[in-house]
């Protein structure tokens, strides 16, 4: 007699992917927007994208991988500005989306914060895979500058490329003050351009420039 079929074996499940993998990331921005890293479970995740927990599992290992991963699927610019001044390209790099006025991303960064102090695991993947490609493209935006001699040759673009987000978020966590465009621009042209462009001193009038994101386009 010949055998059936080995109906005990485990069956392959499909790897989440595509729109799916999406659905069930923009669902963890809604969750961690909402209570925060630390209140954020799996099991919430699941309800909110309408998955089993177990299909979660499949593709994130943990919490921490499946937020990061959530946080880098945000949309923002796939390109640098490129409009050939250091105070146009820092415009339109931290006045668009993804950026320093963008209302989802900062209350998203306001949900992770005490995780940072808190997961050690959480925190070096969120300052390498999150952070880091935002130093290194605000680092750029000043080396380009350096390239055309519009930054002093000495500058440290290291510390340069830090001051502008430090500033605006020192402003909103400590202070408790939402960035805008005209609050950004201000600090690029009466600390930011003063300090590393080459004979360039404070605007007199710092409401100039763009007041709005249509300006910036």
């Amino acid at each position: 007699m010949t055998p059936g079929p080995d109906t005990t074996a485990p069956v392959a499940r499909p790897r989440v992917e595509g729109d799916r993998e999406q659905e069930i990331l923009d669902a963890t921005l809604d969750v961690l927007s909402d209570v925060g890293y630390d209140r954020l479970t799996m099991d919430a995740v699941a309800s909110a994208a309408r998955a089993s927990k177990a299909t979660l599992y499949r593709r994130w290992s943990s919490k921490a991988s499946l937020v990061i991963d959530a946080l880098l699927s945000q949309k923002a610019p796939t390109e640098l500005p490129d409009t050939g001044t250091l105070r146009g390209d820092l415009l339109g790099t931290f006045c668009g989306m993804g950026g320093l006025t963008d209302q989802r991303q900062i209350r998203v960064l306001a949900s992770v914060i005490t995780a940072i102090a808190r997961d050690e695991d959480f925190a070096s993947a969120f300052r390498r895979d999150f952070i880091g490609p935002k130093v290194a493209l605000t680092t750029t935006i000043f080396e380009r500058a350096r390239d055309r001699g519009e930054v002093r040759a000495d500058l440290d673009l290291d510390l340069i490329a830090q001051a502008l987000p430090g500033i605006v978020l020192h402003r909103r966590f400590l202070l408790g003050e939402l960035p805008d465009v005209a609050f950004i621009t201000t600090v690029i042209d009466q600390i930011i351009l003063p300090a590393a462009v080459v004979g360039q001193t404070a605007h007199t009038d710092p409401t100039t420039g763009p007041t709005n994101q249509e300006d910036l386009t």
